[in-house]
């Protein structure tokens, strides 16, 4: 906007100059139609209004001075401009005066034996009190728009800033109560969607830090309540009656083995921690899990195993043991049961990753649905496979533990399909 404002009155006051010059390059050309110069003399004739020609007009004769206004003298600033804008070779127009107020112009009036050389002024004010008033009124224009552009912009950006707001507070909140909601569920312009997924990596992530601390926590209380027992027990044992030396002596003892027990439980959960620690306690990646799972258990003759991860960095908020734990005996019953395909599919969904293995094989018995996850229930024992009935239950027991959940899906045809839930890496 500045360089805009200067520009604009840079040129209105090129233009006004302009427009000046005109009037003065006019005026000069009134003033030669009473100028004769056919004879050998320069004359000066005579015409009605006379009195506003000669206003700030200069008359020369070659170098001579003929005619000037009344108001000015011989040696006067202007005269003195005039007489240089008169002589052969100087400029046409010049700015004059005591302050630069005063425009003057030369004509040359060509003659058979002399030339003449009329000088027009004309005072300026009137020119740049237009221009000032221009350059106020620029300026006033552009504070009018600053003001504007800065109330637009302002409502633009806080309306636009809004949705961000919210979703800073809804991820405040959903982390302090450690709630399954994520950003994904609602549809969002596409720069804050990803925003939102990567709001959603974090969330997932600190529930996975949480997970981790809370079973870091229940070890410690489980592996040391067993040497604090042993120590309260030595010390009231020792309390109990007076003791010999040796009995004090070995009390201290079995003390100190239980201190140094304790010291190695605390020890190895730590290193433990430490060494989940390098991407994030408690997750791993879905794929190499998956394909190291269907090269251990090794398809079944003529069973095809698909494997189809979307996201190659997809992870699970479950140690890679854990997870294997849990998939095994899903991948184990579907390449038991199947004709000729197995699939397994994992992705990301609203609330964490999912693992689908589906088979093409007979399915679940509608009648058997019901008692499908419960311990040492098969549906027919005598369908010529091994196996327990214990395989599902555990799988489920398992998921829950680690806040997710193993179900049969009752709508897959034909075959059989369990649906793996687990929190998000």
């Amino acid at each position: 906007m500045v360089i805009l404002t200067v520009a604009f009155n840079a040129v209105a006051r090129q233009h006004l100059q302009h427009q000046a010059d005109d009037v003065l390059h006019t005026r000069a050309a009134a003033v030669a139609a009473t100028v004769d110069t056919r004879g050998s003399q320069v004359r000066i004739l005579e015409t009605p209004g006379e009195e506003l020609l000669d206003t700030n007009v200069w008359i020369y004769a070659a170098d001579r001075l003929l005619e000037k206004p009344p108001s000015t003298s011989a040696t006067g600033t202007l005269t003195r401009a005039a007489t240089r804008l008169a002589a052969p070779g100087g400029p046409q127009c010049v700015t004059a005066g005591s302050e630069g107020t005063v425009r003057m112009c030369s004509r040359a009036v060509p003659g058979d034996k002399g030339a003449a050389t009329i000088v027009t002024a004309l005072d300026l004010s009137p020119y740049r009190s237009s221009a000032d008033t221009l350059l106020l009124a620029s300026l006033a224009l552009d504070a009018a728009m600053l003001a504007c552009t800065y109330g637009l912009t302002r409502l633009a950006v806080g309306r636009a800033l809004r949705p961000v707001r919210t979703m800073t507070d809804d991820a405040t909140r959903w982390s302090a109560i450690a709630s399954e909601e994520r950003f994904a569920s609602i549809a969002r312009p596409t720069e804050l969607a990803q925003l939102g997924g990567s709001l959603d990596a974090l969330l997932n992530r600190i529930r996975a830090l949480l997970r981790h601390e809370r079973q870091l926590t229940r070890e410690l209380s489980h592996e040391l309540r067993n040497p604090l027992a042993r120590i309260i027990a030595e010390l009231d044992w020792w309390q109990a009656l007076p003791r010999s030396a040796a009995d004090t002596t070995a009390t201290h003892a079995a003390i100190a083995d239980a201190a140094r027990s304790m010291r190695t439980i605390c020890d190895t959960l730590l290193d433990e921690a430490r060494d989940s620690a390098s991407t994030a306690p408690g997750t791993t990646d879905v794929l190499p899990v998956l394909h190291r799972l269907t090269h251990r258990l090794g398809p079944a003759q003529d069973v095809i195993v698909v494997v189809t991860v979307p996201d190659a960095g997809l992870s699970a908020g479950v140690p890679d043991a854990l997870l294997e734990r849990i998939a095994s005996p899903l991948l184990d019953n579907a390449l038991r049961y199947a004709h000729t395909r197995v699939e397994i599919r994992a992705a990301a969904h609203t609330h964490g990753i999912c693992v689908e293995v589906s088979d093409d094989g007979p399915g679940v018995p509608p009648s058997f649905a019901a008692r499908l996850f419960q311990p040492g229930r098969r549906a027919d024992p005598g369908d010529g496979h091994g196996g327990a009935g214990l395989g599902l239950p555990l799988a489920r027991r398992l998921a829950r533990s680690a806040g997710g959940e193993v179900h049969h899906d009752e709508r897959h045809t034909p075959g059989a399909k369990f649906v793996v839930s687990l929190p998000a890496g």
